[in-house]
């Protein structure tokens, strides 16, 4: 049976080296995870004990497309709490899981064949997605000087559909800020061209909060999720924003793709807006684990990082290392049993050269990793 050009797409290298380090955990090894963007942490006590109460209550049907409309009403007054944005809630889209939202979002927006436009590194799904929909991924190379973040001169001259920003991004956890992001989205608007930004990582910010593009104006797809901030990765709820004119669109696609979002996530995504003591206390830590891994992954001779500005992730610059990032992160999985990920994840051109360090886990696996860490690179500049 043939298979569709469509599903062609390269992995998501990040997992396969969870598997590898799933291996090795199997054969008795301990691994320290700094692979993967995933909390340590449960979802919110609140959340699970709401969700609980649910169960004991009632089946636990379909909801309907968009989602529950309490849930989509608490993610709107979420935009006063932090960015203090009144937002209506029906351009509240409840998703399966950000990722259904970037479906949602590429298909409502983009026709077969367009181009849309991605900074590298970046998240790769953003490609592969793309791909999967016969859209064509147009990635810009970002500089360090611009903190790994396109500017508008990045764009000139190349032809696109779309353009897709994140901040905080993934992998370099650097922020745009209110000045950087609207330069972006008026370069977009006045090119005729359609904005989706991933705002997955907001409410991990190490100083000043970052920027919803719904600050700026309403001409823009916004995506979020409860995965990072909200320490809910497997329950697999998101959500998305839209325009007034193109909620039935998404609707109409939202119903026939996915019929609802999981109606048990959605209970405990709504609990979990009310936790804030204990996600603040979470972002607490991973505050903890990026001071040490700032003081720590230099002693252990990766001197070329940048200070994320949220999320949790550093991205390191090897090239003094390797020029395998791939063959490098084996190296460290095999001899010092931590998992990294290897920058071919998230820059296809430049990212042989380049290392993504996770401190999404508790602090004493942050402290061990970074043992191993200089243990490993010692002995290795020794041989």
């Amino acid at each position: 049976m043939r298979l569709s050009r469509r599903g062609d797409v390269d992995p998501f290298i990040v997992m396969d080296v969870m598997e590898a380090a799933r291996a090795a955990e199997a054969a008795g090894r301990h691994i320290i995870h700094m692979e993967v963007g995933q909390p340590g942490t449960p979802a919110p006590a609140g959340a699970r004990a709401a969700l609980a109460r649910a169960m004991e209550a009632g089946p636990l049907g379909y909801t309907v497309a968009l989602g529950l409309p309490e849930l989509r009403a608490g993610i709107a007054a979420l935009y006063r709490r932090w960015y203090g944005v009144d937002l209506n809630p029906d351009r509240v889209i409840v998703t399966s899981g950000s990722s259904a939202a970037f479906l949602l979002a590429f298909t409502a927006l983009f026709d077969a064949g367009d181009r849309v436009a991605l900074g590298e590194p970046g998240y790769p799904s953003y490609r592969q997605i793309l791909r999967a929909l016969s859209l064509e991924p147009v990635g810009i190379p970002t500089r360090d000087e611009n903190r790994l973040q396109p500017v508008p001169s990045d764009l000139e001259g190349v032809e696109m559909q779309g353009l897709i920003v994140a901040s905080p991004g993934n992998p370099s956890g650097t922020m745009l800020s209110h000045r950087a992001l609207a330069a972006l989205m008026d370069h977009a608007r006045g090119r005729g061209i359609s904005f989706v930004s991933d705002e997955i990582y907001h409410g991990l910010h190490y100083g000043d909060r970052a920027v919803s593009a719904l600050e700026i104006g309403d001409d823009a797809y916004v995506i979020n999720s409860f995965s990072k901030y909200f320490s809910m990765t497997g329950w697999r709820v998101g959500w998305m924003v839209v325009p007034e004119d193109h909620i039935r669109t998404v609707e109409r696609l939202a119903q026939n793709m996915f019929i609802c979002p999981p109606h048990a996530s959605q209970i405990a995504a709504l609990a979990a807006l009310d936790c804030i003591d204990e996600l603040e206390a979470n972002r607490a830590t991973y505050a903890e684990n990026r001071r040490l891994m700032l003081d720590g992954l230099p002693t252990a001779g990766f001197t070329r990082i940048a200070p994320p500005d949220g999320a949790f992730y550093i991205y390191a610059d090897v090239s003094d290392l390797t020029d395998n990032s791939l063959a490098f992160a084996s190296e460290i999985l095999d001899r010092a049993g931590v998992a990294v990920t290897p920058g071919l994840d998230f820059d296809p051109r430049r990212g042989a050269r380049t290392l993504r360090f996770s401190y999404a886990r508790a602090t004493a696996d942050i402290a061990e990793g970074l043992s191993r860490l200089q243990a490993f690179m010692a002995d290795r500049s020794d041989k």
